[in-house]
Formats: structure tokens, C-alpha cells, sequence
């Protein structure tokens, strides 16, 4: 079943804690503090594939959590950093927060972004040596990860993209244009899911054709799917308008799917358009009136017969040459931007006989945000904790 969204839960890995620790050799009966520093956790990664097809396999397992850091060691032995998970994803792939809002935008092949990163390992003892302080007892939990719940949104990135009423004739003009095979039979509503294809030219170019479900008249407004569907047209250069020219009224129907374009917006009523005439063969002299600067050629042929098909690919190749450059009608590609985590204020080491929070202005700590970060960092309720001259218990 094609998928073109998914809802999923990133949690990226704890980081490891760091070990109180001394040193214990023959002949060094009071060796100095050794723990060594816990690992950071990993993240949780989305790549940008143009091997995927859809998000299914995604929204099968939707719970990712990367590897937590390993704990720090005696003798000064750091954890190792916590293995990362990368998921790929569909070339076209948007994120979205719980509020809607667009985080990230894996508009090309390759694209990398962080969804939620691994939290940093705490210090050893051994960090915490000072003139006065030579054998600390002390050291530092790791951080958990940072844990969201986002929404993906796939759109496909195509060189052009077929649009029509449903039973125009797209799959099969798809089939003789490119490598792609897509259900085709003499019923509407055969294409139910996007279709990508290849396209080569004689020269060895290649463009990504895509075949999207047929519109109904109310697309705009969601009948028949039709948000769903007009948001994979959103990043195609030109449009492969098809119409049926066995059918009355040639004009209406351009005019009709014209008027969902126009509702949906996304600029997609200004995009170049190329009118193929399909099934000339059983109208072989089909008219079609419409003067629209959008229209770039109108050409009659039959995906059948075969008729106008080389036509339609030179043409094909010799505009989209000239609109390759990204332009202002395509949708933005974005370049995401980690949150900055707000800074805490206070600082939470593990001791021999419980916890304490440092902090330089105890005034200023909230007492709530502190409370959960000891839980976080896996105190439990009960135990003791040093805060500034004073000492409380976590309820």
C-alpha cells in the first residue's frame, strides 16, 4: 500500500554516566580519582533515499529510539558514544512538529537532518579534581535524548507530472514514455496511489515523470483525495495535461481541472503545461480552442497506437532543459535548523550517598524543571539531594 504519510516518535539515546572511580594499584595505596566520562547517545537520522518509493515501512514501525551511551569505566575508560539511527526515507520527504509547523524539507537526494538528538554523556570524577577537592566523589549522569513526535509528508520530486480527469489515459502514456508499469485498464480510478517514471532520451538524459491519481472536480476542497493528490504536482517543473479527446467538450474539461489548480494555489495554476489529446485514434481529428499562454504546445495522439508519443518525449526533453533551473513557483526547499536547547541553569552530579544539584544562583533554579531532571537522570523517590547549604527529598 502506498504511503505518503507518517506519524512517528524519535527518541534519541541517554547519554552514559560517568563512573566514580580511584585508583587501586600495588604500591599507590591512595591513587587519585580514574572515572572515566560516559558516551553521548546517539541521534535519530532521516536520509534522503531515491531508492524509496513511499513511507510505509516507516509508519509500520513508528517508534525510533537510537542507542543510549555506555556508562564510564574505572582506570579513566570513557563509554563509547551510542550508535546513531538513520532512517531513509523518499526523496521529497517534509517533517512536521506536533504543531504543524515545518521543521525540515529532504528535497534532494542525500539530504540529511537530525529529528532528535542523543543526549551528552556525564563527567567522571576525574573531572572534578581540584586543589582542594583531590578526591572527589562525585560524577555526572547522562542526559537523556531528546524525544519528539513529528509527522512526515511525502511529495514527490518529478521533472513533470500527468494530470487529468480519471480514465484520460495517464498510466498508459506513462507505460509507453517511461520505465514504469502501472495498473492500466478501461475504468476510472485504476492509478490509486503515484506513479514514478524514467525517462530516457536518444542523448541518454533521464527525467522522473510522475502519473497522479486522476482529479475530480472538487479536488481542492478534499473530494476524491484531492488534497492528498494535488500536493505530489507541488514540485513538478511542467504538467502533462491529458484529455480524453474522445469525450465532448475538450475545452470544458482543460477549464474544469484548470479551476482545482487555481482553488488549491501552491502556485500550481502558473505552472507550463503541455496538452496531450489522448485517443486520437478513435477522434482523429479531435479540436481543442483553448488559447492559454500556459500552454506551451497542444499535441493529438494515442497511447494505443503510439501516435504522438516521440513528439511528446522530444518535447518534452526540450522544455524541461529550459525550466531545470529551481524557480520561484517551486516549493521552497528548506534548510533545517536544530532547536537550541534552553540551558538549565544547575547542573545534577551523582555522589556515594544520593544526588546534588549545583548551581550558582539557587535563587533562580525552578524547582519543578529540577525535580524532573533528577528523575530524568534516574533519581527515585526518597532519596536525598544536596541542593546549595541544604539537603531535601524527592517526593
Amino acid at each position: 500500500m502506498f504511503r505518503d504519510r507518517a506519524r512517528i516518535s524519535a527518541e534519541g539515546g541517554r547519554g552514559g554516566s560517568g563512573a566514580i572511580s580511584f585508583r587501586r594499584e600495588k604500591f599507590v595505596p591512595r591513587g587519585g580519582p580514574a572515572g572515566g566520562d560516559g558516551g553521548n547517545g546517539g541521534d535519530v537520522i532521516l536520509v534522503a533515499d531515491p531508492d524509496r518509493r513511499d513511507l510505509d515501512s516507516i509508519q509500520r514501525s513508528p517508534q525510533i529510539r537510537a542507542e543510549r551511551g555506555r556508562h564510564g569505566e574505572g582506570k579513566n575508560r570513557h563509554g563509547r558514544d551510542g550508535a546513531s539511527k538513520e532512517l531513509d526515507v523518499p526523496v521529497g520527504t517534509q517533517v512536521f512538529d506536533e504543531a504543524g509547523t515545518l521543521v525540515a524539507d529532504l528535497a534532494h537526494p542525500g539530504a540529511r537532518t537530525v529529528l532528535a538528538h542523543g543526549g551528552r554523556g556525564g563527567q567522571g570524577n576525574s573531572r572534578f579534581t581540584t586543589s582542594v577537592q583531590q578526591a572527589p566523589r562525585v560524577a555526572e549522569p547522562g542526559l537523556p535524548g531528546e524525544h519528539h513526535t513529528l509527522e512526515l509528508r511525502l511529495k514527490l520530486v518529478c521533472d513533470a507530472a500527468f494530470l487529468g480527469f480519471p480514465n484520460a489515459g495517464k498510466s498508459s502514456l506513462l507505460r509507453r514514455l517511461s520505465n514504469a508499469e502501472p495498473k492500466v485498464a478501461d475504468y476510472p480510478f485504476t492509478t490509486l496511489a503515484p506513479v514514478l517514471g524514467t525517462v530516457e532520451s536518444s542523448e541518454g538524459r533521464q527525467l522522473v515523470v510522475a502519473d497522479v491519481p486522476g482529479l475530480l472536480e472538487g479536488a481542492s476542497e478534499g473530494v476524491g483525495l484531492g488534497h492528498e493528490f494535488l500536493a505530489h504536482l507541488e514540485r513538478a517543473s511542467l504538467f502533462i495535461h491529458v484529455i480524453d479527446a474522445a469525450e465532448e467538450h475538450p475545452e470544458a474539461r482543460f477549464r474544469a481541472i484548470d479551476a482545482e489548480l487555481a482553488e488549491y494555489g501552491h502556485n500550481l495554476a502558473s505552472r507550463p503545461q503541455i496538452v496531450f489529446l489522448n485517443k486520437s485514434d478513435v477522434q482523429p481529428d479531435p479540436t481543442f480552442d483553448v488559447v492559454d499562454p500556459r500552454v506551451i504546445t497542444t499535441i493529438r495522439g494515442s497511447a494505443l497506437d503510439t501516435t504522438g508519443i516521440e513528439e511528446l518525449r522530444d518535447f518534452l526533453f526540450a522544455h524541461v532543459a529550459r525550466v531545470a533551473a529551481p524557480s520561484d513557483d517551486l516549493a521552497d526547499y528548506l534548510v533545517y535548523r536544530p532547536r537550541v536547547t534552553a540551558r538549565r541553569g544547575f547542573r545534577i552530579l551523582r555522589t556515594d550517598s544520593g544526588w546534588s544539584v549545583v548551581t550558582t544562583h539557587p535563587e533562580l533554579v525552578d524547582r519543578a524543571a529540577m525535580e524532573d531532571a533528577l528523575r530524568d537522570a534516574g533519581a527515585r523517590t526518597g532519596q536525598f539531594v544536596e541542593f546549595g547549604d541544604s539537603e531535601f527529598e524527592l517526593s
